[in-house]
């Protein structure tokens, strides 16, 4: 398996292609009840491929991550080469980013000595969709990019 098995609400949600993709297989509901109980070994191995295809057709299609913990937000934006990230630190503990009052000190305060901006170019390794998964693993959720475009454009366009 490359990524992670789907859990149980994300199958349910996908119930639909799952069967879909038992029927690529010529895999029948009969069947696939059978196998779920004789065969329990290859019903993990079909959810763990069904998995590892719903994960690399996401992954193809992200195009920005973020990460937001109380001191950090890490906000990327995934290219075909690379990925740039704009990070935000908090040089002190004036604010707890994951909460509503600290993102509104944030933005009164962006400009203050408290406030680290940092920005990065990093290249993917051979399998940038691992990278990005890796990213997913530490925390990160994809987004539609409004935060890292309000940065970027707050950042580089001067």
């Amino acid at each position: 398996m490359k990524y992670a098995r789907l859990t149980k609400e994300q199958l349910e949600e996908l119930h639909k292609e799952f069967i879909n993709f038992l029927a690529t297989q010529s895999i029948t509901a009969d069947e696939w009840t059978k196998i779920k109980t004789e065969k329990p070994d290859v019903a993990e191995e079909e959810l763990d491929v069904f998995s590892d295809l719903v994960w690399e057709g996401v992954l193809n299609q992200a195009q920005y991550l973020e990460q937001i913990s109380p001191q950090h937000i890490h906000m990327f934006c995934l290219s075909d080469t690379n990925m740039h990230l704009i990070a935000l630190k908090l040089k002190s503990e004036v604010a707890d980013l994951t909460t509503k009052e600290g993102y509104q000190w944030l933005r009164d305060n962006l400009l203050s000595d408290e406030v680290e901006v940092l920005q990065a170019h990093k290249n993917y390794s051979e399998d940038k969709n691992q990278d990005k998964f890796a990213l997913i693993q530490q925390g990160a959720y994809i987004t539609k990019g409004d935060l890292y475009n309000y940065f970027n454009k707050l950042v580089n366009d001067n």
